[in-house]
C-alpha cells in the first residue's frame, strides 16, 4: 500500500509543480494537466478523443442524457469527440482538482493491438467509460510524468511509457471500448467518420440519409449507432458543435452576432440567440463579454 501511497503522491506533486494556471499543455506530446483550486459552474464543452487520469478532487460530466461522476483515484476514457458539460465539484486551494489527460492516437492503439491477443472489440455502446486508477496504470503515468523533469529524454522515452500506459488500459475493463479505435469497420469508427464529417463545415446543411450512406450505413442503424456513442441525435450533435464554434470565434473577434449565426449555419439570429443562451446560460455577446472578462482577470 506504501508504494501506491507514493506513486499518487508522486503524480500529485508533478502536477502541482509543473501546472501554469490552471491547465498547461505540457513538453509531452498530447498530455494536459490541471490544478484548479476551486469549484466551478457547468461548462460546456467538446471533450476530444482521450483519456483524463483525475488524480484528486471530483468532477461531474453531463454527456447527452447521462450524469456522470468521477473522482481521485480514477480515469475517463473518450472514444469520440463529445459534446459535454463539466463542472468540478470538489477542489480547494489546500486540496486542488489535480488531472492529467491525453490524447488518443488510434494509430498508436492500432500498432498496439497487434501485439496485444485479447477480447474483440466491444459492439456499439457509449463512448466512454470510468475506471480505477489502479497502481498498474499509476506507475507508467508516473514515468510519463517524470519526464517534465528530464525534457531532453522525452522524445526517446515518453513513447515507451505512452505504450505502457496504453498496454494496461487494453488489459483493463474498458479494453474493449478501447481497441475498437483500432478496428476501421467498427461501428465506433463509423461513428467516428461521420463525427469527421460534420465537422469538416458545420455550416453545411445535415442530411442524415446521406451522411449514413456516406459511412456504410442505413440511416435507421446509423442514427441508433451514432446516438448509442454520442447520447445525442446527429441533428443535435451538430448543434452542438455549431454552438461550441460560435462561442470561439465571439471570443476570439468580438463583433456582429448575425454573421457569426450564418458563419456556423444558422438562417435564423433569433433562433440562434435562443439556442446559444439555452446553452451557455446568456445571450451571446454578454457570454462573450464575460469571457473575456474572466480572460482578463
Amino acid at each position: 500500500m506504501d508504494g501506491v501511497a507514493t506513486a499518487l503522491e508522486s503524480l500529485r506533486a508533478l502536477v502541482r509543480r509543473h501546472c501554469v494556471g490552471e491547465s498547461t499543455m505540457t513538453r509531452l506530446p498530447g498530455v494536459e494537466i490541471r490544478a484548479g483550486l476551486g469549484t466551478t459552474r457547468p461548462l460546456p464543452t467538446i471533450y476530444p478523443t482521450m483519456v483524463c487520469f483525475v488524480l484528486q478532487g471530483a468532477k461531474r460530466v453531463v454527456i447527452g442524457r447521462r450524469r456522470l461522476l468521477y473522482r481521485g483515484e480514477s480515469y475517463m476514457l473518450l472514444s469520440a469527440e463529445l459534446p459535454a458539460t463539466g463542472q468540478v465539484i470538489e477542489a480547494t486551494e489546500r486540496a486542488p482538482y489535480l488531472a492529467i489527460s491525453l490524447l488518443l492516437d488510434p494509430g498508436a492503439i492500432s500498432a498496439l493491438v497487434l501485439d496485444v491477443p485479447g477480447p474483440r472489440a466491444a459492439a456499439s455502446g457509449p463512448g466512454l467509460g470510468i475506471g480505477a486508477l489502479t497502481p498498474d496504470l499509476q506507475e507508467p503515468l508516473l514515468r510519463l510524468l517524470r519526464l517534465l523533469d528530464t525534457p531532453d529524454d522525452i522524445r526517446v522515452l515518453a513513447p515507451l511509457a505512452e505504450r505502457e500506459l496504453l498496454y494496461r488500459l487494453l488489459q483493463g475493463p474498458h479494453g474493449p471500448l478501447l481497441r475498437q479505435l483500432a478496428v476501421g469497420d467498427s461501428r465506433l469508427s463509423q461513428v467516428r467518420r461521420a463525427i469527421e464529417w460534420i465537422r469538416a463545415d458545420i455550416g453545411r446543411p445535415l442530411r442524415v440519409d446521406a451522411l449514413a450512406a456516406h459511412v456504410g450505413m442505413s440511416a435507421s442503424s446509423f442514427h441508433r449507432h451514432f446516438k448509442a456513442v454520442t447520447g445525442l441525435s446527429p441533428l443535435q450533435y451538430q448543434k452542438q458543435i455549431r454552438l461550441q464554434e460560435a462561442r470561439r470565434r465571439l471570443l476570439a473577434a468580438p463583433g456582429d452576432v448575425t454573421s457569426v449565426a450564418l458563419a456556423v449555419g444558422y438562417e435564423s439570429t433569433s433562433q440562434f440567440t435562443r439556442e446559444y443562451g439555452r446553452l451557455f446560460g446568456l445571450p451571446p455577446a454578454k457570454d462573450a463579454a464575460r469571457l473575456r472578462l474572466a480572460a482578463a482577470s
